[in-house]
């Protein structure tokens, strides 16, 4: 009796293990990134008519290092086959691509204003998504790790303008 009762502690403490032992959300984050700004790009998507460019403002992500930001880029790049640029509006404005006649950019502006890291692997993104000031929405994603893949578990619009 005392070798079953020591062999279902065992037991139990490798499935325990195994359930917490989990993945380091801080150790993913140029994925988890883009799993976030890629939920809020495909939101509202006449946002991205004609877009020439995405900026992507990550001046308030200070835990995304060089390769995260370029791992970032280079999806974007890639998928939606535009210039990709690490800018926030005052930068882009200041490069002349924000069009003054049109009052509004010629691209979109994506950005994270807040991220939350929660426990159990799941991360709370606040972001938004910008053209002009009658063409902006407010985003909120979380972001949570299932099936061996970092993943939007909820996306809902907050605010628009």
């Amino acid at each position: 009796m005392k070798f079953k009762f020591f062999s279902i502690l065992i037991i139990v403490s490798i499935l325990l293990s195994a359930c917490t032992a989990g993945i380091e959300p801080k150790e993913h984050l140029g994925e988890i990134y883009i799993v976030a700004l890629d939920s809020i790009m495909k939101q509202d998507e006449g946002l991205n008519s004609d877009m020439e460019y995405i900026a992507i403002d990550l001046s308030n992500s200070e835990e995304v290092d060089a390769s995260d930001k370029k791992e970032i880029l280079n999806y974007f790049k890639e998928k939606y086959k535009v210039e990709v640029m690490d800018a926030t509006l005052e930068q882009l404005e200041e490069k002349g691509l924000y069009n003054p006649d049109m009052m509004r950019l010629d691209g979109v502006l994506l950005k994270i204003e807040k991220i939350d890291f929660k426990f159990n692997n799941k991360i709370l993104f606040e972001g938004s998504k910008y053209r002009s000031g009658l063409g902006a929405i407010g985003i909120e994603v979380k972001v949570h790790y299932k099936g061996n893949k970092w993943r939007p578990k909820e996306v809902k619009m907050t605010w628009i303008s």
